[in-house]
């Protein structure tokens, strides 16, 4: 299962930011560069069609095609984080919150594992869990 994030024209940038605090491959289509291009109007052409990150097994995918309804942000899915190391965890946490809310911070949870959240500067919900197997 992938995560897929809308966007109202800023997915690029919110795929970059996301690149940089996690790292990955990152590809992005614009409209303008898809058969749809002919159908959209010409504001809509440097938006992104479709964007892919790819880091190890997580897979972050993002649009700024939205439906008729509107871009509604909730907290009704968070992308979750699982980390490798203390090292990942505390880095992507401080890079992730950048311009966001610190919902909870990092902190041990009463299985032992280090865990905490963040809506990120875009609206999106991140929880991020590293389990240390050597203690």
């Amino acid at each position: 299962m992938d995560a897929y994030l809308t966007f109202n024209g800023n997915c690029r940038e919110a795929m970059i930011f996301y690149k940089a605090c996690l790292g990955g491959e990152l590809t992005l289509q614009t409209i303008g560069d898809s058969p749809l291009s002919e159908k959209m109007p010409k504001r809509m052409k440097d938006c992104i069609l479709y964007a892919t990150l790819v880091k190890d097994a997580l897979v972050l995918k993002g649009s700024d095609i939205v439906s008729s309804k509107g871009l509604i942000k909730g907290n009704a899915i968070s992308l979750s984080l699982h980390c490798e190391s203390l090292e990942q965890i505390q880095t992507c946490f401080e890079k992730l919150s950048k311009g966001g809310n610190i919902e909870q911070p990092l902190e041990h949870n009463y299985w032992g594992n280090l865990t905490g959240t963040i809506i990120d500067k875009y609206g999106n919900h991140w929880l991020l869990n590293y389990k240390n197997n050597h203690s």
